[in-house]
This record gives structure tokens, C-alpha cells and sequence, in this order.
């Protein structure tokens, strides 16, 4: 009898236990994930990035505000997010950049012109963006204030500009990207058709210069640097350039390309030579593309060097330039295969995904340049060695424009 008792005990006690947990089961449901997987690629790097960052001007990991290309960038990207999704958490994200970084009267807090640096000109391009939104006046005064800059920028003998004042006499590949997209917009909306001819055909002489210098005819590769003195010690004695051809720095030069052709005139005469340029771009860049992956090495032509890696920025960024040039008009369209082929393996390469839906985009190139303190030299073993991190801003900003250029 007493067996029969405790079993009967342990048995209640079972049924008791069963319906507390399916109780509980029931009150508590599993937590919806964040950030949803039925979005688009695009909105949910958009909105991963304002988790990652929910303020806009710490952007980049940084612990203190300050008026840089980066944000620039992604905020950018977001923008394009925006018009496709009507999200307004993205808009007022995009916005809150600006609205703190620019005073009442116009003046960028953190921007010095006198260092004429070309990368502070690329956050201009959300500047405008949001100026054509709102009109508050101190917007367009940030945009005539990096006009002025480049009005007054230092060049080479022939006109190109320098990259950085501390930089004399460099043309770096980055610079185009930072400067042209936003000049060639700002002429077109705010400038008479004289002026603004004569800044189309000031945009034009970058393009012309970096095909003149930096362009390797046998590979149709770009170095990432040319020094019209020579005087570097990364710059070859004879030709100035740099010695390698890295993956990001020919991302800028390609993003540059197309999204010029998106303001400068049907009928100015260098448009047929930018598109020309783009052709034989896109030509050497699917050469390089790995054929397992999709993917392309942080240095480009040296693939079974021993420490290359496959690189998520460059990557992203060679993928934007294929699809917008193909959806364009630009590019044949057989460059939309290696564009979805370059996007599947960034996918499957470098995207993981967070259990609350924030999406990463890993193994991208943290920082890379030429000269400065430390000095960088420029050789394969310089590239291969800088930080590699998840999640830099020169990678998710292309990825979100790459995604919505293929509907992704």
C-alpha cells in the first residue's frame, strides 16, 4: 500500500510539474527577434547598424562625435534604404547626424577647411539629402562651405587635387569618391550652367588624371597612390605610384565612377569617357573575382599569396559598382551575373546573423593608406597586416547599396 501511495504521489506531482511549465510556456512566448528576417538585406543592415550605433555620430566605433567620411557613407546607403521602405526610424536616424553635428549658424563642429581634406567633403552628400527634405538654411550653408573647400583645394601641376594638405602632391584613389559625387550634385542643383560647367570639367580632370597615372595597363588595375614629386618612400622613383592594387581603395575609384554619371549632364562631353572608363574598370575587376566565392582579396592580384584574405569591403563595394552600372545603362548586363555571384558570396562568406536578428558583416579591412605617423609603406605584407574587424562602416554602408541595387 505504501508503494501504491508514493506512486501515486510522484504521478501528481509529474502532472502538476507538466502543467505549471505548459503554463508557463504560455505566458512567456519566445521573444520576437528584432530585427526581422522577412525583411530585405538592405533594411536589416540599416536597422543593425542604428543597434550598433544608436548614436549616428559615433558611427565607426568612436567614443566622441566627429564630422567624417564614414557616417557619410552609411547614412548615405541609408538614405537609399529609406526612399525604398518609408521606414521612419531610418529617416530620423539619418537626420540626427546632421542635426548635431551643425550649429544654428551653419559651422560643421569638429570640420577644419584649412586642412583641406578631402574626405570631410563626402558627409556632404547626406547634407544634401537632407537639405532637400527639410530646407533649414544652416544645411546649405555646410554645403557652400565644402564648395569653398574645394574651390581652394591644393592640386598637382596639372590640377589634381591633393588627397590631404599633409599629403602634398598625392592623388590617392579614396579622393574621388570623397570629393566628386557630392561636388557634381551640388553644381547641378545650386550653381548657374557656366559655373557649373566649369566644375564638371574640373570633376572630369580627377577621373582623367587617375586613368593618366594610376591606371596598369596590362592588368587595367589602379594603384592605390600616385606622388607627382616621387618624393615618397612608398612611390616608385620613376613613376610615383604605389606598389600595390588594393581592394578597397579600387572600390572607391568604381563607386565614384557610377555615381557621378548620376548627376553630371546627358551632354557634357567627358560622360562618354567616364562610361568608358567603367567598361574597362569592370572588365580587369571580374578578372580578380574569385571563382569559388564570388568574393575578392584584400590585395587583388595575389590571391595564393601566403596572408591575403578575402575582403568584405572591397567586396561590397565591387558589387554596388557591377549591379548600378548594369542597371544604369552603363555596363553590358552580363556584369549582373558576377554582381549576384559577388552578393550571394558575401552572404555566404561574410554575413553572420545574431539570435536577435542584428546582422554582421565580417572580415573587413578596418583602415589602410599611405605615409602618415606610423608610416605606411604601402607593400602587400602593410595591406595584409591593419586590423581586420566585423562591421566597419567603409563595408555596411556599399552592403546596404549593393543589396537594394539587386533587390536584395
Amino acid at each position: 500500500m505504501k508503494n501504491i501511495a508514493l506512486v501515486a504521489i510522484l504521478a501528481l506531482g509529474f502532472l502538476t510539474s507538466c502543467k505549471e511549465e505548459k503554463k508557463q510556456t504560455e505566458e512567456t512566448p519566445v521573444a520576437e527577434k528584432e530585427i526581422s528576417e522577412d525583411l530585405k538585406w538592405s533594411e536589416r543592415m540599416a536597422l543593425s547598424e542604428i543597434k550598433r550605433f544608436p548614436d549616428p555620430t559615433l558611427l565607426d566605433f568612436r567614443d566622441k562625435p566627429k564630422w567624417s567620411y564614414t557616417p557619410g557613407l552609411v547614412l548615405q546607403g541609408m538614405s537609399k534604404v529609406f526612399e525604398q521602405t518609408k521606414n521612419q526610424k531610418i529617416y530620423d536616424y539619418i537626420y540626427d547626424y546632421p542635426n548635431r553635428m551643425i550649429e544654428k549658424d551653419g559651422k560643421i563642429k569638429t570640420y577644419k577647411m584649412s586642412n583641406y581634406n578631402l574626405d570631410m567633403i563626402k558627409a556632404g552628400d547626406v547634407i544634401y539629402y537632407v537639405y532637400n527634405k527639410t530646407q533649414e538654411s544652416r544645411f546649405k550653408k555646410v554645403m557652400d562651405t565644402l564648395h569653398k573647400q574645394l574651390e581652394g583645394q591644393p592640386t598637382t601641376s596639372e590640377g589634381g587635387y591633393w588627397h590631404k594638405k599633409i599629403y602634398p602632391y598625392q592623388m590617392w584613389l579614396d579622393g574621388v569618391y570623397m570629393a566628386e559625387p557630392f561636388h557634381t550634385k551640388y553644381a547641378k542643383a545650386y550653381m548657374s550652367e557656366d559655373e557649373a560647367n566649369k566644375v564638371y570639367d574640373k570633376i572630369m580632370l580627377q577621373f582623367d588624371l587617375i586613368e593618366k597615372y594610376s591606371r596598369d595597363p596590362e592588368t587595367g588595375l589602379y594603384y592605390h597612390g600616385w606622388d607627382e614629386s616621387k618624393e615618397q618612400k612608398w612611390a616608385d622613383k620613376e613613376t610615383g605610384l604605389s606598389q600595390n592594387f588594393w581592394s578597397r581603395g579600387m572600390g572607391w575609384y568604381g563607386m565614384a565612377l557610377v555615381d557621378v554619371l548620376d548627376y553630371l549632364p546627358q551632354d557634357h562631353e567627358g560622360r562618354a569617357r567616364l562610361i568608358k572608363y567603367l567598361n574597362q574598370y569592370a572588365e580587369a575587376i571580374v578578372k580578380y573575382q574569385d571563382e569559388k566565392t564570388g568574393t575578392w582579396y584584400q590585395v587583388l592580384n595575389l590571391p595564393e599569396k601566403e596572408g591575403n584574405y578575402l575582403e568584405a569591403t572591397g567586396t561590397s563595394m565591387f558589387t554596388y559598382t557591377l549591379a548600378k552600372g548594369v542597371n544604369k545603362g552603363y555596363l553590358p548586363k552580363q556584369y549582373l551575373d558576377n554582381a549576384n555571384k559577388a552578393f550571394n558570396g558575401i552572404l555566404e562568406t561574410f554575413i553572420t546573423v545574431e539570435d536577435n536578428g542584428v546582422v554582421n558583416l565580417n572580415k573587413c579591412c578596418g583602415v589602410a593608406g599611405l605615409g602618415g605617423n606610423p608610416y605606411r609603406d604601402g607593400t602587400f605584407e602593410y595591406y595584409i597586416g591593419e586590423i581586420i574587424r566585423s562591421n566597419d562602416p567603409k563595408g555596411t554602408g556599399p552592403f546596404m547599396m549593393a543589396a537594394l541595387e539587386l533587390n536584395k
